[in-house]
């Protein structure tokens, strides 16, 4: 009886001493053939983004891009020096955390020899660094094409605000995708200010609009739905509603994706610059339309910019101001045959599939033509070298410290003075 009763004590500590991850009934002869429940795989954003077929040319482009990017950083934080033309490879080195390297400052800019000089100061003995003349020749450029596009830019801004819920937009949010819009350094001054019967600001960081222009209420895929229409003699029925939609090569198509998308493809939906109260419902595919919306908005965002891209977290600030209470990254991965998004670089960065064709814009504009040339000029690396001069001015001491004044410097007046009268020194 005793025995009896130990057994189950026993038992009981056994079953104490096992894991709290551990099955409650351990695996044995008896249960060997029970099933367990399968559960279907979660799709969210994420498990999207990892199996999305690849576009290597648009990846390829994003890889540059982040390059050149680095560069034009460096470029800012060497202008903003009053020193002189020309900044030490010792401070330099500690701006590898300001614009993103991953490798040390003196690498890359030895690696780039067409946009950075390094040379050794023949006063100091210290190696330095410099802009070279093509690359600065090319950032002028750039500064004065933006300003000769600036009533371009107006409209620009006009289109982006009266797409808002209420014709406001943060000031902030502009500032984040600035020189994907093509607005110059100071556009709060030289756009935001200076017109002021189109803009107002409000509590300093909010831009409204004064008056809508129903004339620049055209949406870019409205354009393309009139071209269709014409062109290949589609039906109103297939086209109104219709986006371009073009999938990256090796795209497999599921068994009844046709279908899908050409029913999403008939869908209506409120457009951008129409001024209707959007309501997000859950019956008569409220939601599918409230969505469908929202990649409308994200198409004309991404066709007013100069490039077609933009990087996914600055999209994130217009959600408030555009009415957009999706999540942008899902939505996007969606609709892989209009959007896609590379995760080349330190950020992901969305593209507009319809602009790009083997990784060049389709319908180039200036400002485009003058960043792909930074982009070639970067590219060319340590090639074709020998075009490059040693030294690009006459006198190298002169142009190093041009400006500022060194220990010394007030006898030479005198000696050429000197000089001047025949005096023998």
């Amino acid at each position: 009886m005793r025995m009896l009763q130990l057994r189950p004590l026993a038992f009981d500590l056994a079953r104490a001493r096992l894991p709290s991850s551990a099955p409650a009934t351990p695996f044995g002869p008896f249960n060997s053939c029970v099933q367990k429940r399968w559960r279907k795989p979660l799709v969210t954003a994420q498990t999207r983004l990892e199996d999305r077929t690849r576009d290597h040319k648009l990846d390829k482009l994003a890889t540059h891009l982040a390059t050149l990017k680095t560069a034009l950083g460096l470029l800012a934080l060497m202008s903003a020096r009053r020193r002189g033309p020309y900044v030490s490879l010792q401070l330099m080195s500690r701006w590898r955390g300001l614009v993103g390297l991953n490798v040390a400052v003196g690498a890359f800019v030895r690696k780039h020899s067409h946009v950075f000089e390094v040379f050794t100061h023949p006063l100091r003995r210290k190696l330095c660094c410099r802009i070279r003349r093509g690359m600065r020749e090319l950032v002028k450029e750039e500064e004065g094409v933006v300003r000769r596009m600036e009533l371009e830019s107006l409209k620009r801004v006009k289109k982006l605000l009266m797409m808002s819920v209420n014709g406001r937009v943060h000031v902030h949010a502009l500032r984040l995708i600035r020189r994907e819009l093509g607005l110059p350094e100071d556009f709060r001054e030289s756009i935001l200010a200076k017109y002021s019967r189109d803009f107002r600001l409000v509590d300093l960081e909010i831009v409204e609009l004064v008056e809508r222009d129903e004339d620049l209420g055209v949406t870019e895929i409205e354009k393309w739905r009139e071209k269709e229409y014409r062109e290949k003699w589609l039906s109103e029925f297939e086209t109104r509603f219709a986006f371009p939609i073009n999938f990256p090569t090796g795209f497999k198509i599921k068994g009844g994706f046709r279908q899908k998308m050409k029913n999403w493809q008939r869908l209506p939906y409120v457009k951008p610059y129409e001024r209707k109260e959007i309501v997000k419902v859950r019956t008569c595919g409220g939601v599918e339309r409230f969505e469908k919306r929202a990649v409308a908005i994200i198409h004309e965002l991404l066709s007013l910019t100069m490039e077609k891209m933009v990087e996914v977290e600055r999209l994130a600030h217009f959600r408030k101001d555009f009415g957009m209470e999706v999540n942008v990254r899902e939505l996007l991965l969606k609709h892989p045959g209009i959007f896609y998004i590379s995760t080349k670089g330190s950020s992901q960065t969305v593209f507009l599939r319809e602009a790009y064709s083997k990784g060049c814009l389709l319908e180039p504009n200036p400002i485009y033509a003058v960043r792909r040339k930074m982009l070639e000029l970067l590219l060319l690396r340590r090639r074709n070298t020998k075009v490059l001069s040693v030294i690009e001015e006459d006198n190298l001491v002169h142009t190093v410290d041009e400006g500022h004044k060194r220990e010394g410097d007030w006898v030479v007046p005198i000696l050429e003075s000197l000089e001047g009268h025949g005096v023998e020194r």
